[in-house]
């Protein structure tokens, strides 16, 4: 059965894109059954073109991603979340969103891997295109972890402590 895993930012333009290509072309990579999706709580309606640069540099396709709203993990036809994680930075007080409960009843295991917002970096183009790279790589890392786990196996506290273990490296 498939792992849905939905990463959470607010506007759904860059470090959400970020996982979720990382995470999609690392499981298709390892032959995992995992899917990740991303969404916002206030979804800018557009990707960050350096978020796009980064993936395509790396080798992976962004066709069809496009920034969506946290709403349409909430409808019927939405898939069954087994994990929600937020990539906002609460260390420069940004604020990150809360998802609830889908469409399915339960909740998902939800865990914060909080990366500061590469769209800050200075240094003009240069500086943030290697900001959202070195962003790619760091979030690359944590994804890889992620799917060392038996997430089929897995209880929901032995999951969510191996999620947060993973966060705090």
């Amino acid at each position: 059965m498939t792992t849905h895993v939905l990463i959470l930012c607010t506007h759904n333009s860059a470090r959400s894109v970020l996982s979720e290509g990382m995470l999609n072309h690392l499981a298709a990579r390892l032959g995992r059954d995992v899917q990740a999706h991303s969404a916002g709580s206030a979804p800018s309606g557009r990707l960050n073109p350096f978020a796009l640069q980064a993936l395509d540099a790396a080798g992976i396709d962004t066709t069809g991603y496009h920034s969506k709203s946290w709403d349409a993990f909430t409808q019927p036809d939405a898939p069954p979340l087994s994990i929600a994680i937020t990539v906002c930075d609460s260390a420069a007080a940004e604020s990150c969103p809360v998802f609830f409960a889908g469409p399915h009843g339960a909740q998902p295991v939800k865990v914060h891997w909080g990366y500061p917002d590469p769209s800050n970096a200075e240094g003009g183009d240069a500086g943030k295109a290697r900001a959202f790279e070195l962003t790619r790589q760091a979030i690359g890392y944590r994804m890889l972890q992620l799917l060392a786990l038996p997430l089929e196996t897995m209880d929901r506290a032995a999951l969510q402590a191996a999620l947060a273990e993973i966060g705090r490296s």
